[in-house]
């Protein structure tokens, strides 16, 4: 439906902005060490320190201690791990729904364990983590909207659709989107 639109005008065309990966572990040491190693593994990146916002006794977190770990990949790094992500996401027996996506066609998704990733393979020393995997769909020409000099606003009719980043995940990814059915 939108591909001859895409071919037509090449400005339309959806892009991956960016992919972030989140690995919340929940503690500091060496389980967020072990964590920081299959995630920079896992993306060829180095993770970066989340740390809590507020102290919970309760589960011994105190404020400003590293907690997770979090990593923003761009371009080609991008595309090659969410074809990896998505391998993993269908192993698992997952299926990703349309209520995933947001008004801008961003969308998100969790993976249960990191061994289900291609070539991951469970090391009892490591242990399974989780992770978070957050997309930002964009056109060309959203640059003017974060730039420094002369920034201006993105008309509503430049934005990516629901319906359009669908589509585009299909086509790129060969996933398929369920749409949910209230019963």
């Amino acid at each position: 439906m939108f591909e001859e639109i895409w071919n037509k005008n090449p400005m339309l065309k959806p892009r991956i902005g960016k992919v972030v990966v989140n690995m919340g572990v929940g503690e500091s040491g060496d389980r967020l060490t072990r964590a920081e190693k299959v995630l920079e593994e896992l993306t060829g990146q180095k993770p970066i320190r989340t740390r809590a916002k507020q102290t919970n006794p309760s589960f011994g977190i105190r404020k400003k201690l590293p907690i997770g770990l979090k990593v923003t990949l761009r371009g080609k790094k991008a595309e090659e791990f969410l074809k990896q992500a998505f391998q993993a996401f269908e192993k698992e027996g997952k299926k990703l729904y349309d209520y995933s996506f947001d008004e801008f066609g961003n969308f998100s998704f969790g993976i249960h364990e990191h061994i289900d990733f291609p070539g991951q393979k469970y090391d009892p020393m490591v242990g399974i983590f989780g992770m978070d995997v957050c997309v930002t769909l964009e056109r060309p020409g959203f640059r003017v909207m974060r730039r420094k000099y002369k920034r201006s606003k993105v008309p509503r009719r430049h934005r990516l659709t629901r319906d359009e980043a669908i589509e585009f995940i299909e086509k790129t990814f060969g996933v398929k989107v369920e749409r949910w059915e209230e019963e």
